[in-house]
């Protein structure tokens, strides 16, 4: 089978949709299909290049390093004849990803959009309220114009499915267990970041941005601290409110963009995740802590709500109680073994997930959508 995806991020950015989409691209490559990528040009590369086809882009304002692709309708149609996929995989809602989408449909070509943001949330968060209802329609227009939408829970699917999107199909997510995992800890990290073996390192890791609501996790890093004044909070990432927040904080540990091998060592070494955002789709972030034996605490939804046994696995605290999210970091920072029994939990929570299994999904529905299915919610259990 020969496949399309288009994206407007792609590695080496760094967040959930980029990763999510590679690592969609890899497993379908790995089952022996024929898998071209379309994306921005980064300021480096100067052609296409293999399977690739690289479209004008610019940059995202307030995150630098992050681009968004420009629509290639007209190259598009070209390509996409000369070189006809058997079905399309549009994983972003951006001006690339709406020309891909009005061009698989004058070719009759199968297109599946994956639904990885929640622009109409992240209104608020950017002090634009009053806009949150016509983000979510803009996103509606585009979703219902293919002829799945992608979603990784099942929370989301009946959220959209309200919001009169049409077509809305799971496809679960899955975490890399042997990246992510527990003998990953790295003592001489932790004594980088001021941790002793029997100090506390409560981490973060993702975008600092204000959508994260991160201002929550410091709350609840002071009440933390109030009680373990040994305990370093560590700040993985990047972002826009990095600046305010390291002046804010200068006991803070900003430890940067990590990757791969890396990015696994600081989650081991971590004893408690906080996770604040209150705007995922999904938040990869919290099954790669729980793969690394970190108990976490978030709000239940998302990635939280699919694997998260509240007092089990760490905290899925209800949306909106602060104080319990507050209340819940403190309890498990000042309980060493009751963090240890959540982080064991966790671990072996998430051991059965594989990502050659979404992969397989992903593939089955995109033959569904080939052999002329407009509803593909057949295609995965």
């Amino acid at each position: 089978m020969r496949y399309a995806i288009v994206t407007e991020t792609y590695p080496p950015e760094v967040n959930g949709v980029a990763l999510t989409v590679q690592g969609l691209e890899h497993g379908l490559r790995a089952r022996g299909h024929d898998v071209a990528l379309v994306r921005p040009r980064q300021a480096t590369e100067l052609r296409d290049s293999g399977d690739e086809l690289l479209a004008p882009g610019l940059p995202i304002p307030r995150y630098p390093g992050l681009r968004f692709g420009l629509p290639i309708t007209g190259r598009l149609l070209r390509h996409w004849r000369a070189r006809r996929p058997d079905a399309i995989y549009v994983a972003t809602e951006g001006p690339l990803g709406w020309s891909a989408v009005r061009a698989a449909r004058r070719l009759g070509i199968p297109v599946a959009t994956g639904f990885h943001t929640r622009f109409d949330e992240y209104m608020r968060d950017y002090g634009v309220g009053f806009l949150e209802g016509t983000a979510l329609g803009w996103m509606r227009r585009f979703h219902n114009a293919a002829n799945a939408t992608l979603v990784p829970t099942r929370e989301l699917a009946g959220f959209l499915g309200g919001q009169r999107f049409a077509n809305v199909v799971r496809l679960s997510r899955a975490v890399d267990t042997a990246l992510f995992h527990p003998m990953r800890r790295d003592e001489g990290l932790r004594r980088e970041w001021g941790v002793g073996t029997e100090g506390l390192a409560v981490i973060y890791v993702g975008r600092i941005a204000p959508e994260k609501n991160l201002e929550l996790a410091v709350q609840a890093f002071r009440a933390v601290r109030a009680l373990r004044p040994e305990a370093r909070f560590v700040w993985v990432g990047a972002g826009p409110a990095q600046a305010r927040l390291q002046q804010a904080n200068p006991d803070f540990v900003f430890a940067g963009v990590q990757r791969g091998e890396s990015l696994a060592r600081h989650f081991a070494s971590g004893d408690l995740f906080l996770f604040p955002s209150h705007s995922e789709t999904f938040g990869n972030v919290t099954l790669e802590a729980m793969a690394s034996g970190v108990a976490t605490v978030a709000f239940d939804y998302g990635a939280a709500r699919e694997h998260i046994k509240d007092g089990v696995h760490g905290a899925a605290v209800a949306r909106g109680d602060d104080a319990r999210f507050i209340r819940e970091s403190v309890r498990m920072a000042s309980d060493d073994s009751l963090r240890d029994a959540m982080a064991q939990a966790a671990r072996r929570a998430v051991e059965g997930l594989r990502p050659e299994q979404v992969a397989s999904d992903f593939d089955d529905i995109l033959q569904s959508l080939r052999a002329g299915g407009h509803n593909a919610s057949t295609a995965v259990a």
